[in-house]
């Protein structure tokens, strides 16, 4: 498919690997001349309204963890490998806490240790991404043990 994002754009994370990611709040409406995702990895307390490109969604209530710690395992790891050929995005309501703490367990399994992730996704996408502490272990315990 080979279809990806441009590194310019608002929100796009480019990982060590050269995949680009990119992360966004549902919240802020999506302009419609802007370019769709091929595939997004949605993370919300309650199902999203249907959208015309292929999701997942992840129960994840706002500033906690995932409900199902291994379905999102398996969707962000999916999310990782659809992101070497696919427009890949990841979004919460505000795009800050669960989208952050996401990208930073996609940056992990693209070679980022753990303990520097967090800091690598606030420097290279929203200097205030993973807004809690138990985001931040989640992150950390993502690349220890597989959570």
């Amino acid at each position: 498919m080979s279809e990806h994002w441009d590194e310019r754009d608002a929100g796009v994370l480019r990982l060590p690997s050269g995949r680009l990611v990119r992360g966004r709040g549902l919240r802020r409406v999506l302009d419609p001349t802007a370019v769709r995702p091929s595939y997004a990895l949605y993370l919300l307390g309650s199902q999203p309204p249907p959208v015309p490109w292929q999701f997942t969604w992840i129960r994840w209530p706002d500033f906690r963890l995932p409900v199902d710690r291994s379905a999102a395992r398996a969707a962000l790891i999916g999310a990782w490998e659809r992101a070497a050929d696919e427009r890949v995005e990841v979004a919460c309501g505000g795009g800050r806490g669960r989208t952050g703490t996401a990208l930073a367990c996609l940056a992990v399994l693209d070679g980022v240790p753990a303990d520097e992730a967090v800091e690598f996704v606030r420097r290279h996408y929203h200097p205030r991404a993973v807004e809690t502490p138990w985001q931040r272990r989640y992150v950390r315990r993502f690349g220890e043990t597989g959570v």
